[in-house]
C-alpha cells in the first residue's frame, strides 16, 4: 500500500503575524517557515502505519517555492521514503492545488491521500474536499482516529454530538485533526539520512492546471487594538452602562 502526504510550507505558528505596509498581506522575507501543524500529523500518521507494516511506501508532496523543500525535508526525516515538490508561485488558490494533486495521484496512483484538515495561513479547508471530488473518491474528514482493515479504512471524528465513526472504502482522501496523533521529532541520524532521499521536482506548468487567482484580496489589516476595560462602584452602575452605553440589556 502506498500513502500520498501533502504539506504545506507556512509561516511558524510561533511568529507573531505582521502586516505589509501597503496591506497588500502579511509580511514573509525573514520569517521563519515551517510545516502546517495539520500536515505534520498527517505525515506522523503516514509513518505510523508504514512502521507498522500496513504501508510499504510513503511520498510528500508540496506545492510552492524551491524553498518548499525544506519542509518536504522534514517530513523525509520523520521516515517517509521520497518526496515530489511541484513548483509554483505562493498563491495558489485550494482548488489549483487541488488539480495539481490530482495529477499527482494519476501518476503515484496512492491507496490514500493523507493532508491536514486545512493551513493556518489561509485556513480554508477546502483543498481535501475539493481532490475529493474530482477524484471521485470517498474522503473522512477532521479525523481523530485511522485504521486500516483490508481494503477499507475505519475513522473516528468529532461532531457536535460527539463521536462519529466510520467505515471508507480505498482509495479515499483523509484530512487529519491535531488530536489524531503527536508528530515526532527527527534525530540527527534521520535528518541526514533524508538529505540523500529522491525529490523530484515538477513544474506547474507542465501539469496543464490553471493558477491564475479567482480570488482578489483587497486588503489586509491587523485587529484594532482591544480597548481597556473599566471599574464600577457597585451593581447599579454596571446595569445602567450595560443598558445605556453598551445597549446589551
Amino acid at each position: 500500500m502506498k500513502i500520498l502526504v501533502a504539506v504545506k510550507r507556512v509561516i511558524d505558528y510561533n511568529v507573531q503575524i505582521r502586516v505589509k505596509p501597503d496591506n497588500s498581506g502579511v509580511e514573509k522575507d525573514n520569517v521563519k517557515m515551517s510545516m502546517n501543524p495539520p500536515d505534520e500529523n498527517a505525515v506522523e500518521e503516514a509513518i505510523k502505519l508504514k512502521d507498522s507494516g500496513e504501508v510499504t511506501e510513503v511520498v510528500i508532496v508540496s506545492i510552492g517555492q524551491e524553498k518548499c523543500q525544506d519542509t518536504i525535508r522534514t517530513a523525509l526525516a520523520m521516515g517517509a521514503d521520497r518526496g515530489i515538490l511541484v513548483k509554483a508561485g505562493d498563491d495558489i488558490e485550494p482548488l489549483a492545488v487541488a488539480k495539481t494533486l490530482k495529477n499527482i495521484v494519476e501518476k503515484e496512483k496512492p491507496n490514500m491521500v493523507l493532508l491536514g484538515k486545512q493551513a493556518i495561513d489561509d485556513y480554508c479547508n477546502q483543498t481535501g474536499q475539493m481532490l475529493s471530488a474530482i477524484l471521485n473518491w470517498p474522503q473522512g474528514c477532521f479525523v481523530s482516529e485511522l485504521g486500516i482493515n483490508d481494503s477499507a479504512i475505519t475513522i473516528s471524528r468529532e461532531i457536535d454530538e460527539g463521536l462519529e465513526q466510520l467505515e471508507i472504502q480505498l482509495p479515499a482522501v483523509v484530512t487529519c485533526d491535531l488530536r489524531l496523533n503527536e508528530p515526532r521529532f527527527a534525530s540527527l541520524p534521520n535528518i541526514m539520512k533524508a538529505k540523500k532521499k529522491p525529490i523530484e521536482i515538477i513544474e506547474i506548468e507542465s501539469l496543464g492546471v490553471d493558477t491564475i487567482p479567482k480570488v482578489k484580496y483587497l486588503k489586509v489589516e491587523e485587529p484594532p487594538v482591544r480597548q481597556g476595560g473599566v471599574m464600577v462602584a457597585d451593581v447599579k452602575e454596571l446595569i445602567q452602562k450595560l443598558k445605556y452605553e453598551a445597549k446589551v440589556i
